[in-house]
C-alpha cells in the first residue's frame, strides 16, 4: 500500500516565506514539514511514497531524493501548474495502486498512519476537533460514517485513504477534492474517524511561529 504526500501548492497564505521556499520545506521543530511526514509514514510501514510537485518542486526533489536516506522509495508526479487536491491525485493514479493513503504536506500531526491500512471504504477521512480558523467544521460523524450534516461537526485533517476507483472517472486537470467528498457522503460511502491527538494546520506564518515557539514534541 502506497502513500502520497501533497506538496504541490503555492502556499499563498504563507507568503513571503514561500516566495523562494516551497511550503513543505519550511522548518517546524528542527526539520522540514515534509520530512516529518516521510518519517512518520515509514515508521507506519509505508515505504513506497509518491510526492506531487509544482511550486519550486525541484527543491523538494533535491531534498528528498529517491527516499533511500529515509528507508523509503519515492516517486514524483510533476505538475506544471498545481492541479489542486483531486486533480493532483488523479494525475498520480498510475503511480499509486488500488488503495492508498494521502496526507497534506502542510500539517503537523502525531497520527499513526498504520491505522489506515484496514479501511475499506472508497474514501475514508481522518477528522479532528475544529481549530480556531475553522470553527464551523466541515463534516458530521455518525459512528464510522462521515456526513455532510450533523452536530457536532469536525474538520477534515488532510489525512485520508482512497481507492483508485474513487478518482478514476474524474477528468484530468485542476479539480478540488471537496465536491467528490460531499457526493460520497451523500451516497453513504464516506467513512471516517475522529482523531483527538496532536494535529496542527501549518497554514500561516503566525501558526508556524507559534508551533516553533511552543516546541512541544508531536
Amino acid at each position: 500500500m502506497k502513500a502520497m504526500i501533497l506538496a504541490a501548492g503555492r502556499g499563498e497564505r504563507m507568503r513571503p516565506l514561500t516566495d523562494h521556499t516551497p511550503k513543505p520545506l519550511l522548518v517546524v521543530r528542527g526539520k522540514p514539514l515534509i520530512q516529518h511526514h516521510v518519517e512518520a509514514l515509514v515508521t507506519a510501514g509505508f515505504t513506497r511514497l509518491v510526492v506531487n510537485l509544482s511550486w519550486h518542486g525541484e527543491r523538494i526533489r533535491e531534498f528528498l531524493g529517491d527516499g533511500a536516506a529515509y528507508g523509503a522509495s519515492i516517486e514524483y508526479s510533476e505538475e506544471p501548474e498545481a492541479l489542486e487536491t483531486a486533480g493532483g491525485i488523479r494525475q498520480a493514479l498510475d503511480l499509486l495502486g488500488e488503495r492508498f493513503v494521502v496526507v497534506n504536506a502542510d500539517i503537523l500531526t502525531s497520527y499513526d498512519f498504520s491505522r489506515l491500512r484496514s479501511t475499506r471504504d472508497p474514501a475514508y477521512l481522518v477528522l479532528v476537533e475544529n481549530p480556531a480558523h475553522n470553527s464551523g467544521g466541515d463534516f458530521g460523524l455518525a459512528g464510522s460514517r462521515v456526513q455532510n450534516d450533523g452536530d457536532p461537526r469536525y474538520t477534515f485533517s488532510g489525512i485520508g485513504a482512497y481507492t483508485r476507483a474513487f478518482f478514476a472517472e474524474l477528468e484530468p486537470g485542476k479539480k478540488a477534492l471537496a465536491p467528490l467528498l460531499r457526493a460520497a457522503a451523500e451516497r453513504g460511502e464516506l467513512g471516517g474517524e475522529l482523531f483527538t491527538g496532536d494535529w496542527s494546520d501549518v497554514g500561516t506564518p503566525e501558526r508556524l511561529a507559534a508551533l516553533n515557539a511552543a516546541g512541544r514534541d508531536h
